[in-house]
């Protein structure tokens, strides 16, 4: 059997989609799998990685504004996916597959509607607590929509076809576990806080978590993780923190990047990030504790829109950009670290959320609707 997926922009909408593929290469190896991407993005570098061939479409995104630059960008686009559709239905052909799956991105929008149109039947995962333009336009278009928070099924229209999954996340925050982690990340007897944030808007966040660390410096209340997102941040960091003084740091440990993300983030009690849906499947998965600052960069609001719902079930703090000062931004950090009990009902409510069982839930969808 040939299972065709699609998906891309970020490592949100990719990741999941390589774990759904790597278990049903599990469970049936003899399968064929092929992934769909938009060209220029980040997926047809990462998808090969994983030992996946991937096609490209020239897909194109829509911008939801009417200044003169979002309509200019929306008359290219229908030009664009235009020809991703024809492009998808030669893969189609090609290909042959049983299914199609959609795991998130704009690259989804032709592929899944030429699939639909050809008679193959499709899947698609919304992974946000609020449906994006593509799942929107899409919504009925599928044989199944795929949500990754419970509390999204009544933003659709069409319930029949909707089923509450979970989110997959990477298979090394499933098998770590805090005492495993604690030969992984240096930390002292203190609370530990790891901070890391995304590409969008990473350097402004990492101006304000420089005082943070500045100050937690002189005060030592905490050891600090704090993951730059390039080298170009961690050199910028490291000369503004000697600039104030703590040119030789000892309670923060600065990275640019991490490589074992769920060694480190295990071992922390306190993690501040964005809000995006597999960064906050990942803090669930761990039962942590957070404080998230959604990037107001994305398309929709819709990191803002995933924090809410941690924030209303107990699991997480939220700061908007726009007041994350760093004062409030390590009075925040401070006041959580320092009550151990808030710590223990914000993580209780964390592992709520988990859906540890989300890649094997999404199987199991696929062949039902194929068998």
């Amino acid at each position: 059997m040939n299972f065709l997926f699609t998906c891309g922009g970020t490592g949100g909408h990719i990741y999941p989609a390589i774990a759904v593929a790597d278990r049903l290469k599990e469970l049936l190896p003899e399968s064929d799998i092929l992934f769909v991407g938009a060209e220029d993005n980040m997926e047809l570098e990462l998808v090969p990685r994983s030992g996946y061939a991937i096609a490209s479409v020239k897909a194109s995104s829509f911008h939801r504004g009417m200044k003169p630059g979002d309509i200019l960008h929306n008359l290219l686009a229908i030009g664009k996916n235009a020809k991703a559709l024809r492009q998808s239905r030669k893969i189609i052909k090609a290909f042959r597959p049983v299914i199609a799956i959609g795991t998130g991105g704009y690259v989804c929008y032709p592929v899944l509607r030429m699939a639909n149109a050809m008679g193959v039947k499709t899947i698609l995962h919304e992974s946000n607590a609020i449906p994006g333009l593509t799942t929107r336009l899409l919504e009925r278009r599928v044989d199944r929509v795929l949500l990754g928070f419970a509390d999204s099924a009544v933003h659709f229209k069409n319930a029949k076809n909707i089923e509450y999954t979970g989110t997959p996340v990477r298979e090394g925050f499933r098998s770590k576990s805090k005492k495993k982690a604690e030969t992984g990340a240096k930390v002292s007897g203190k609370p530990a806080v790891l901070s890391v944030w995304g590409s969008l808007g990473a350097r402004y966040m990492n101006e304000k978590i420089t005082e943070v660390i500045a100050k937690n410096e002189a005060e030592g209340l905490f050891s600090h993780i704090h993951v730059t997102g390039s080298e170009e941040s961690l050199t910028t960091i490291k000369k503004d923190l000697a600039a104030l003084g703590h040119e030789r740091l000892k309670h923060t440990e600065l990275k640019s990047y991490l490589h074992d993300m769920p060694e480190v983030m295990a071992v922390c009690d306190l993690v501040v990030s964005r809000a995006g849906a597999v960064t906050l499947n990942e803090l669930a998965s761990l039962g942590k504790p957070a404080i998230l600052i959604p990037s107001p960069y994305v398309t929709g609001n819709h990191q803002e829109k995933n924090a809410v719902v941690l924030r209303d079930r107990g699991g997480a703090l939220m700061i908007k950009e726009k007041d994350c000062t760093p004062a409030l931004l390590y009075r925040t950090i401070a006041e959580t670290v320092k009550d151990r009990e808030k710590l223990r009902r914000m993580s209780a409510a964390m592992t709520t959320m988990d859906a540890p069982d989300a890649t094997d839930n999404i199987i199991q969808s696929v062949l039902n609707l194929i068998k």
